[in-house]
């Protein structure tokens, strides 16, 4: 593949219709490109690292059979410096297992700086997002990590109406993390706001502090798990009674190189996660450079003006009629003016036109 040929592939940014542009057809090549890009790219954006048994040379020829072909699967991927490159799948190894210990888990992935995009236009509410959460973090159908917010007026059809996903926005300057006076909910070095339900007494500042209405307090008996994990931050597992609950962008999983549950359980690929240090999301579909995402599609962040510095991006929804909030101050004065010149211009029973009148 010619270095032209992989700017043009890890450039390509979804069109927001919910499937791939008409015009761009899917050749071979590329589907093995998208395809091993979000199986093997998810796995460098989500830090696991390449070479467990040997160093993998990223400038180097794949191993060949004697036919020619590849020895092993052969993966492409982004590397810690932004470069694609192709390795086998058996170099690939795991970051390890989520930390028991607290102050280990607090370290989060190091090198790594997580982020998320929601591209409005493609979102449906199809709501598996939600349930796979919810049974991923063992919530009850009244707790929702993730919430699908219906925007817009329903009562009137030419209104800009679409659904906007809702979680923890994991902010650069949480506000949750400054009034906790037990450091229970704290920032992670890769970026990942995480709560520590140990040491969680049930004060529920952190709930009054958060502009995102993003946390859920357990206030019944948790479900019962056949086979409950060992408690760690990062899988906010088992739950405990009297404390606080939210979206952890699923650390656990990531840790392990995997996908937050919601993403691959979208079935219109509407929610990306990756790297911002290596400027890399997916959707598990796509790989694309985080940067021109957002500058292509007119991307931005929720509540942004508050100073909380989110890492959830939104991508608006298009093709719609957008609501003006700015600039209608003198709207009924102008539109009284229209129809006073309409009429003056078209009286309301004109006379029939003559030969002379044309």
């Amino acid at each position: 593949m010619s270095d032209e040929q992989r700017s043009t592939s890890d450039s390509s940014a979804p069109d927001g219709s919910g499937a791939d542009a008409s015009d761009e057809r899917e050749t071979p090549d590329r589907r093995a490109f998208l395809r091993y890009s979000a199986a093997a790219g998810v796995a460098t954006i989500l830090g696991v690292k390449t070479g467990c048994g040997s160093e993998a040379a990223a400038d180097s020829e794949p191993p060949q059979q004697s036919d020619g072909e590849p020895q092993g699967e052969v993966v492409r991927l982004y590397d810690e410096n932004g470069r694609l490159v192709e390795v086998r799948e058996d170099d690939i190894c795991h970051l390890g297992e989520a930390p028991t210990d607290s102050d280990e888990a607090r370290k989060g992935v190091e090198g790594m700086s997580f982020v998320m995009v929601m591209d409005l236009s493609r979102c449906r509410n199809a709501r598996r997002c939600v349930e796979e959460c919810q049974a991923a973090h063992g919530l009850r159908p009244d707790q929702e990590y993730l919430r699908v917010a219906k925007m817009g007026d329903t009562d009137d059809p030419t209104s800009h109406n679409y659904w906007m996903p809702q979680l923890c926005n994991h902010c650069d300057n949480p506000p949750c993390t400054k009034v906790c006076p037990v450091d229970a909910t704290y920032k992670r070095g890769d970026g990942i706001v995480s709560i520590d339900n140990e040491k969680c007494i049930g004060c529920r500042f952190c709930m009054v502090a958060c502009p995102y209405n993003s946390r859920v307090f357990n206030w019944n008996q948790p479900k019962e798990l056949e086979d409950p994990p060992e408690y760690s931050p990062e899988g906010s597992l088992p739950k405990r009674t009297g404390t606080v609950d939210k979206c952890d962008f699923c650390a656990y999983m990531v840790r392990a190189g995997e996908l937050p549950h919601c993403v691959p359980a979208c079935p219109n690929n509407a929610i990306y996660f990756g790297d911002r240090n290596q400027d890399v999301v997916t959707n598990g579909d796509r790989t694309v450079r985080l940067s021109e995402l957002l500058q292509e599609n007119g991307g931005y962040r929720y509540l942004e003006e508050l100073g909380t510095e989110p890492r959830v991006y939104y991508l608006p929804a298009r093709n719609k009629q957008f609501p003006f909030e700015r600039g209608l101050e003198n709207y009924d004065d102008a539109i009284e003016e229209m129809k006073n010149h309409e009429l003056k211009m078209k009286p309301e029973n004109p006379s029939p036109s003559t030969e002379g009148d044309q």
